[in-house]
């Protein structure tokens, strides 16, 4: 499977071990990770994050993907697909979409973006059903998931927080 997407401003790659810092700088926001675990993550925990992703790729043949925007090089998100085996009932029998974007990036399109080049790719796989959790708070990403053709499902307990499952397939 290829593991590069390219779109007209981004790059969608797996993750290197150069990407460490980067991630810390985005998991590292208190704007990304409002609604996904609520407080910053500290090194140690970006490090087993970027050792998941490649887990996944490795184990399941797919998984996240560093997103770079092409005119300066710089990492700027990550979006993929996972299976986390998420403690909720019932459980989740599809691949879970997720997304982060930093936010100095928020509002230029590159959401959109990402996530429609990361659905054709995981549509080209014959991953044409796919879900997602959001908190019912995060209007923007649920907003972009019912842009892409996800649909409100239930709301569904996460670490004793509400999320909404979203269904696309």
């Amino acid at each position: 499977m290829s593991a590069i997407l390219e779109t007209e401003r981004l790059q969608l790659r797996r993750h290197q071990v150069s990407d460490f810092e980067a991630s810390c700088r985005l998991w590292g926001n208190d704007e990304v990770t409002r609604y996904i675990g609520g407080r910053p993550s500290t090194p140690e925990e970006v490090w087993s994050r970027l050792l998941r992703y490649a887990g996944h790729w490795g184990l399941l043949g797919y998984g996240y993907f560093a997103v770079v925007e092409k005119q300066s090089g710089a990492m700027i998100g990550e979006f993929g697909l996972a299976d986390f085996h998420r403690s909720i009932d019932p459980s989740l029998a599809d691949p879970e979409a997720g997304w982060v974007l930093h936010p100095d990036h928020h509002g230029k399109g590159f959401a959109a973006e990402a996530l429609t080049a990361l659905l054709a790719w995981a549509d080209a796989q014959g991953m044409k059903r796919t879900c997602c959790l959001i908190d019912p708070e995060n209007t923007p990403s649920l907003r972009l998931a019912q842009r892409l053709g996800y649909v409100e499902g239930k709301t569904v307990s996460y670490h004793d927080k509400p999320s909404i499952l979203l269904v696309r397939g």
